[in-house]
């Protein structure tokens, strides 16, 4: 077992037969939210940390399952018994969020309305979903304030949206690899990924289950654009540059290039366990992700009622969600008086560094949990 791990978890399923109703007007009926917890609650239930996962993750956060010891959560290099996020203090969640493929429900689920698979059919969703369904979860666990809520990219998003949407159910904010909204560049790379899943030939307009096939090559080359936009490109050279997997050029359109295998075996390991439509539908989560349009386009006054305190951490060679992105973010909060911490970690992983081991990015996490009183 890794030194500091939390050991053998087992995911959860909590079933919501309460209505809820998505930004999109659409009422789901009842569903489900698969969890996991590490750590105990205190007697004061004050001591609880929501983990919010991103685009490509799910609610198995940290340590890893008897049936695969392999399968460490992704996030174990951060959280567990001595770590930054200390386990023995805290009581940490991580929830699968609703359109899922790892448990809640999702297009993968069977629709009680028709019996098949939702498919298609199921509705958009949207960050500010993800945080009601999240608050009605901390409800169910008897957790009326969180002590923090935390994530990285698409997890950051929901981290900031629960201090807009539920202010005063969350004490801190630690708002990691972010932005307030989009660019247009980012927008673009997720409508060419949607592209390639909703043109492939075994898409079936999302109710690609009751024809027994996978968008396999759509998914695939959808995975291929995210992953590239996640690294940095020192970081390809670094691991990568030019090298070649045989000695010379066959002049063919095979597998020739390092980088190329390395792609191509991303994509295979990712098309076998992520759903097509749950990419569809989380993408468009991160394109509609928007807080201070509702708000003339002012960030500030879309955070005005803000009460946690914040950190915010951006990586230097993050060029997906660059530094300055984060700044904005910073702006909006000090412009409301906010508590607001900020550091700009030098680090070369690009958008992925959030993921990584990086000593000083865990020494910030770590004194900064130090801090947040029980």
């Amino acid at each position: 077992m890794p030194e500091g791990s939390v050991g053998i978890v087992s995911p959860k399923l909590l079933h919501f037969d309460e209505p809820i109703l998505l930004k999109s007007g659409f009422r789901l009926d009842r569903y489900d939210l698969a969890y996991e917890t590490y750590g105990e609650l205190n007697a004061a239930r004050s001591n609880a940390i929501l983990v919010c996962h991103a685009l490509n993750a799910s609610h198995h956060v940290a340590g890893m399952y008897a049936s695969d010891p392999k399968d460490l959560g992704w996030w174990d290099n951060l959280i567990g018994p001595g770590k930054p996020v200390d386990t023995n203090r805290f009581f940490v969640i991580g929830v699968n969020n609703l359109g899922g493929c790892h448990g809640s429900t999702g297009p993968a689920s069977l629709n009680p309305g028709t019996g098949k698979h939702w498919g298609g059919d199921f509705p958009v969703v949207t960050v500010e979903d993800w945080v009601e369904a999240q608050a009605r979860l901390a409800t169910r666990l008897g957790i009326e304030r969180f002590a923090a809520i935390m994530g990285g990219s698409l997890g950051a998003m929901q981290a900031l949206q629960w201090a807009i949407s539920q202010p005063q159910r969350v004490r801190n904010s630690l708002v990691i690899a972010a932005a307030p909204r989009l660019s247009a560049q980012n927008i673009a790379f997720n409508e060419v990924a949607r592209q390639a899943i909703t043109t492939d030939p075994d898409f079936f307009d999302g109710h690609f289950y009751e024809h027994g096939v996978v968008p396999r090559r759509g998914l695939r080359i959808a995975r291929m654009i995210g992953h590239i936009t996640y690294l940095s490109d020192d970081v390809m050279a670094e691991r990568f540059g030019r090298a070649l997997r045989q000695d010379e050029l066959k002049f063919n359109f095979d597998v020739e290039f390092q980088i190329e295998s390395y792609l191509r075996h991303q994509a295979d390991k990712f098309a076998e366990r992520f759903d097509a439509n749950t990419y569809l539908r989380i993408t468009k989560a991160l394109d509609y992700f928007d807080p201070a349009a509702a708000f003339g386009g002012s960030l500030a006054s879309a955070l005005a009622g803000a009460k946690a305190d914040f950190l915010v951490v951006s990586f230097t060679s993050d060029w997906r969600f660059s530094p300055a992105r984060s700044r904005e973010i910073v702006k909006a909060l000090v412009d409301n008086r906010l508590n607001v911490s900020y550091a700009e970690i030098e680090a070369p992983h690009g958008h992925d560094a959030f993921l990584m081991d990086d000593p000083g990015y865990h020494s910030l996490i770590r004194t900064y949990m130090e801090n947040v009183p029980l």
